[in-house]
């Protein structure tokens, strides 16, 4: 069984910078292969799917919403994805989880994290 571990949120002012990590660990073998995305989900709204990376870390999607500002990556040797936040908004304030699918679809029956919050504010 894969399980991902979400890290890195924190207070930063409107226009900084934050890196998420999600750290897998238990089945890590072929991680590099393993479609992982993230999301997030703000108290009393639906959660949302921001990015993904899929096996081939070839074709990252993104939300149009973080599109330009938020870069998906994928260190294969230290098992982790990565979320560089960039040129964040208070409206990015939230808690970001990430999970072995792009769609939340697939996630039906998915026991979800304890995430990490972000939170952006002056």
């Amino acid at each position: 069984q894969l399980l991902l571990v979400e890290s890195g949120g924190g207070l930063v002012q409107p226009g900084g910078s934050l890196r998420l990590s999600c750290a897998a660990s238990g089945s890590t073998e072929d991680f590099k292969y393993k479609t992982i995305g993230w999301f997030r989900q703000a108290p009393g709204k639906e959660r949302e799917e921001i990015s993904c990376i899929d096996p081939g870390d070839s074709r990252p999607y993104y939300h149009d919403k973080v599109k330009g500002r938020f870069t998906i990556s994928r260190d294969s040797a230290e098992n982790t994805v990565y979320l560089q936040m960039n040129s964040l908004r208070p409206d990015d304030t939230t808690v970001y989880y990430c999970a072995p699918a792009c769609s939340l679809v697939f996630l039906t029956h998915y026991s979800w994290g304890q995430g990490t919050k972000v939170s952006v504010s002056s």
